[in-house]
């Protein structure tokens, strides 16, 4: 995704400022230090490169684009909290390097600064980012509620979990790309036509984050492979798996999805080969791909040249064949 590298030092030179040298450092340091280990920055980069589309000028989507990614950020640092991850991005979890409470103050303060980032824009255009923003942070709320609730329960649709996934991973790409669409200024339709291309998109980057879940390379994924196993995660895979498995499939799932969460190798390399036996991997895949050409059907709609269609398309592209 090389087209979107012209944005990356504005962004990285803006999350810096951003936090700067505020005190106390125990509060502020796990903020720069999770901003600083990596990351694609695919969602701040989608708000300027929506917005340099429409108006030509990017740099006016600067502040908004922050605050996505500081959000994003935020969201990770408490994710990893309740998934007890010890990873993220390859390095260790902020409630890892630090301790939970010190995680839980700095990521409330990370949702802080997202928000202090809408001040510098007219009073028409912070009423539309702000709301569109605090609706789109209350469904990633409601989605990681879900996302919790189904570790419990034994009847889980596959429809149930699309539509977890659509609001706490999707929303947040087809806001991002929205935001920067409100700041150039663009008409409602534009604006829902760059939102539904980026939900759809989101849809099939959860898809795909499932699946390198399981499997992905761990020296490029940048998490523990096998996490959503360990934690008897209902994913689309394991859904999936129940689906068109075997009687026998079945039952072995639910009897390895009932043991308290561990790190068995033998548990995960099991799992892994129902998933491929019942047809669920295939059937992920094929999600994955569905949902990649329903984002791309809508790119006919956007406004904007061909070859800028094209750059949307090659996005797309490029995000689905990721290995990390």
């Amino acid at each position: 995704m090389e087209f979107l590298n012209k944005y990356h030092d504005e962004l990285a030179r803006g999350l810096e400022e951003s936090v700067g040298v505020r005190q106390p450092d125990r509060l502020y340091e796990p903020v720069r230090y999770i901003l600083s280990i990596g990351g694609k920055r695919i969602r701040p980069a989608l708000t300027l490169m929506v917005c340099d589309f429409l108006s030509g000028d990017y740099k006016k989507a600067l502040p908004a684009a922050l605050a996505v990614e500081m959000f994003h950020n935020f969201s990770l640092m408490h994710d990893d909290i309740m998934d007890e991850a010890p990873l993220r991005r390859g390095k260790q979890s902020v409630h890892e390097k630090w301790d939970l409470n010190t995680a839980i103050l700095s990521g409330d303060a990370m949702l802080i600064l997202a928000y202090r980032l809408f001040e510098g824009y007219d009073p028409e255009k912070f009423r539309d980012l702000a709301k569109l923003f605090s609706e789109t942070a209350l469904q990633v709320c409601e989605g990681q509620q879900l996302d919790i609730d189904f570790e419990s329960r034994d009847d889980v649709e596959v429809v149930e979990y699309l539509k977890m996934i659509e609001q706490k991973t999707a929303v947040l790409l087809g806001a991002a790309m929205e935001m920067g669409a409100i700041v150039a200024q663009a008409s409602e339709a534009q604006k829902r036509v760059v939102y539904e291309f980026g939900k759809n998109l989101g849809i099939a980057f959860q898809l795909q984050d499932d699946y390198l879940d399981v499997f992905g390379d761990p020296e490029t994924f940048g998490k523990q492979v096998g996490g959503d196993i360990i934690a008897n995660k209902k994913t689309y895979l394991y859904l999936m798996a129940l689906k068109k498995g075997s009687p026998d499939h079945q039952k072995e799932l639910a009897h390895l999805f009932s043991i308290s969460p561990s790190d068995s190798r033998d548990k995960i390399k099991r799992v892994e080969e129902i998933f491929v036996e019942s047809g669920s991997a295939e059937a992920t895949s094929l999600a994955i791909e569905n949902y990649s050409n329903k984002a791309f059907a809508i790119i006919d709609k956007m406004n904007v040249s061909d070859q800028k269609k094209a750059l949307f398309i090659k996005f797309g592209q490029d995000l689905m064949e990721r290995k990390f």
